[in-house]
């Protein structure tokens, strides 16, 4: 039996990092039993955002708590926000995206999202050195994102943007994008090879 008592500074570190939100694993290692979890959430100290994903009832909202509570309950460990949201994140995109884009490895396509959130598998999830950090969540990086965003259908000026803007504040290169598209359909090729001779050009 687990006599340990709930560590309410830790569990509120890990909130604090996450936009005030936590999932209920997290907070099993702060030694709250789902039991506990679920009494606080009835008499308010935690509000259940998405199942298993709460936030600190007192904890000042934050700007994207949507985004942060769905990376968390697609599975913090495994999941990255990515496309359209990942571009807004990293300022690349006048878009306003109309739903949260999360990805997952492909063993993890079973998993169904709450409303408002589309999820993208698939067997080549970003490598470490393909992923940054924003508002405590794993992002997809610039060139990345553009590629996933351009591969998925946003809209070419949009993508011309975002590779004009990654590459002027020196967030990605031409090489690195060119390199990356290499392994994408012929339309994100020319998509992107068209955005880079123009960004070279102005």
């Amino acid at each position: 039996m687990n006599d340990a008592m709930p560590d309410r500074q830790q569990l509120f570190q890990i909130a604090s990092q996450q936009g005030g939100h936590f999932t209920a694993a997290q907070a099993l290692t702060c030694a709250y039993s789902r039991a506990l979890v679920s009494h606080h959430a009835k008499t308010g100290q935690f509000v259940r955002v998405h199942r298993g994903v709460y936030r600190l009832r007192d904890y000042p909202s934050s700007p994207r708590g949507d985004v942060v509570a769905a990376w968390l309950a697609a599975g913090p460990e495994v999941a990255v926000v990515s496309h359209e949201t990942a571009l807004e994140l990293l300022d690349l995109s006048d878009v306003i995206p109309d739903s949260i884009h999360i990805t997952l490895p492909r063993r993890r396509r079973w998993y169904r999202p709450p409303p408002g959130v589309t999820v993208h598998t698939t067997d080549r999830p970003p490598g470490e050195g393909e992923i940054v950090r924003r508002l405590g969540m794993r992002v997809t990086g610039p060139a990345r994102s553009i590629l996933d965003a351009a591969d998925w259908g946003t809209e070419p000026g949009q993508i011309e943007k975002a590779v004009r803007d990654a590459v002027d504040r020196a967030m990605t290169t031409a090489s690195e994008l060119r390199e990356g598209a290499g392994a994408r359909p012929a339309r994100v090729r020319r998509l992107v090879e068209r955005a880079l001779r123009r960004s070279e050009e102005s």
